[in-house]
């Protein structure tokens, strides 16, 4: 997201979660194609726009070229080039890797109103931003598909990398009406391109262990090049699948990257065989702890059921210092694992009483290192209950039903306390994930880890600012100068009442503020029989 002010651009900051990105404002400074003035439009108050930056293939083969001449590890595909060049902590290097954006939505915007995306994009171009010179607009599924075949014929003619096409509604009231589910807009949706397939010998097939106990298998490749990058390993789901596919050992496979991201093995070619392969058969006892494979009956995954097994436990704290959930910067696989090693961490919670002169033992860390790794754990303490509900692993609870639950309950102990009913009563809630959630807390085990949290001072509550919610489920638009705050005063002090504000009229808005000199969203409210209310009456509705 790029933020402008009076014209001018102030900041701009990566995806992130979603909510909370990283600060790259130096970095994105040094790429050409980005305006630090916009064209025209100078005194445009406040201004986001959306975009994506990007490695051009040039670029990338050329930085590889650098690396290996330097004896580093070349990068994997331009994508992991291009967020790896965007978060250097020295922009001088960002300079180098030769970045380009492409600019694509307006995600808020003061004193100015659309009712297309054509519109939008068109003022996107006009106030200096590169956009895609390939957008084309569709009047029916013929236009679309026959966009989508032709592209997929040229994409190898494009100078950067693209794994399909986006179709996406027009009309920005159209948009509002249809809304957005928890993960995508209703009104666009990505049509993804055929993955570039290629054939390599299939040695082995490795079982790896997860957080959860699941045993994957996974495909040892001849090395092969493929989607932009060398692949030597690929998915192979679960047993059922190597059995549909009809897979064995020493097989010649057809692989690709599904999304264009995750190698995954499509099939194999029966008539290349020699009769040395051999079937694959699903352990029955785990190979990191020798533990019990049990495989549930419906289900297509076996699991470890030992808790204790070494595999689940790396995998666990991996994934509860991740970005998503407690945010333990540092705590990366080598650490983790030389923690475990040294009989430094045996559970999760052992984290939070790892003391400096532990540390001090593990490799490369000397003073600062030390320093930054307690500073992150100490800090992490404070995220709000839904991260670590999500930090724990329970099944089925993802970063989402996480937020659900911890807005629900407001703490670890209500939230333990509840029964399934409770539980299924909870708007997103269904029965599987009330009964994980409730198998989770009935287990001792786990009641013992949230104790040992709770006592290194971990939080145990979510965040809610309290306030009056006089304003929940109803949707504003702002138009006009307010005398009394900024738009985005005006805009936080709706939302922190539980309203929401949104950037265009449409007949599901349920107010539109005036203020002075309002534009065409006044125009529009009068059009569709929206209530406009002015300053005052706004003001008397935040103190109600």
């Amino acid at each position: 997201a790029l933020t402008y002010q009076d014209g001018v651009f102030v900041k701009g900051a990566t995806r992130g979660d979603g909510v909370t990105g990283e600060d790259v404002t130096a970095n994105l400074r040094t790429i050409r194609s980005l305006p630090l003035r916009l064209l025209g439009d100078t005194d445009l108050p406040y201004l986001e726009i959306r975009g994506e930056v990007f490695m051009p293939k040039a670029a990338f083969l050329e930085l590889n070229r650098q690396r290996e001449e330097e004896g580093q590890q070349p990068f994997a595909n331009p994508r992991n080039a291009a967020a790896g060049s965007l978060r250097q902590l020295d922009p001088r290097v960002t300079a180098s890797r030769n970045l380009d954006l492409i600019c694509y939505e307006i995600g808020y915007v003061e004193g100015k109103s659309f009712r297309t995306h054509r519109e939008v994009l068109e003022q996107i171009a006009a106030w200096g931003f590169r956009v895609s010179e390939h957008w084309r607009p569709a009047s029916g599924v013929e236009e679309i598909v026959s966009f989508c075949e032709e592209w997929i014929a040229k994409r190898d003619q494009l100078a950067y990398e693209v794994d399909g096409a986006v179709i996406k509604v027009d009309s920005l009231e159209l948009r509002e009406r249809l809304g957005a589910t928890s993960k995508a807009p209703r009104w666009a949706v990505a049509y993804k391109f055929p993955a570039e397939e290629k054939t390599t010998r299939l040695l082995d097939i490795e079982i790896n262990v997860g957080r959860t106990g699941a045993l994957t298998p996974t495909a040892v490749l001849e090395p092969v090049f493929v989607g932009g990058s060398t692949v030597s390993r690929a998915t192979l789901h679960n047993e059922d699948e190597i059995r549909r596919k009809g897979i064995k050992i020493g097989d010649v496979v057809v692989v690709h990257k599904a999304g264009d991201v995750i190698p995954e093995v499509i099939k194999p070619i029966p008539e290349l065989r020699d009769g040395s392969e051999r079937d694959f058969v699903m352990p029955d006892r785990c190979p990191a702890c020798g533990g019990k494979v049990y495989r549930p009956e419906g289900e297509v995954v076996a699991r470890c059921v030992n808790v204790d097994c070494p595999a689940r436990l790396f995998e666990s704290i991996l994934h509860f210092g991740s970005r998503g959930a407690m945010d333990i910067e540092g705590l990366g696989p080598a650490t983790i694992k030389e923690l475990m090693d040294k009989g430094y961490v045996r559970s999760v919670e052992d984290i939070y009483y790892l003391t400096p002169e532990q540390l001090y033992t593990l490799t490369g860390f000397k003073d600062k290192s030390v320093a930054n790794m307690m500073n992150s754990i100490e800090k992490s303490k404070g995220r709000p209950l839904s991260r670590l509900l999500f930090a724990l692993g329970i099944r089925h609870v993802g970063a989402h039903v996480a937020e659900v639950l911890a807005r629900r309950f407001r703490s670890m102990d209500a939230l333990a306390a509840a029964s399934e009913e409770e539980l299924l009563s909870v708007e997103e809630v269904g029965p599987t994930i009330a009964e994980s959630v409730r198998a989770f807390f009935d287990e001792p085990r786990n009641l013992e880890l949230i104790r040992r949290l709770r006592e290194a001072g971990v939080n145990m509550e979510e965040m809610v600012e309290e306030g009056p919610r006089n304003l929940e489920g109803l949707t504003f638009v702002l138009t006009g100068a307010l005398s009394s705050m900024t738009r985005e005063e005006a805009r936080q002090a709706i939302e922190a009442r539980g309203g929401r504000v949104s950037s265009s009229v449409s007949r599901r808005t349920d107010y539109v503020v005036a203020g002075e000199d309002p534009g065409s969203k006044y125009d529009k409210a009068r059009e569709l029989g929206v209530r406009i209310i002015g300053e005052e009456e706004f003001l008397s509705m935040l103190e109600s």
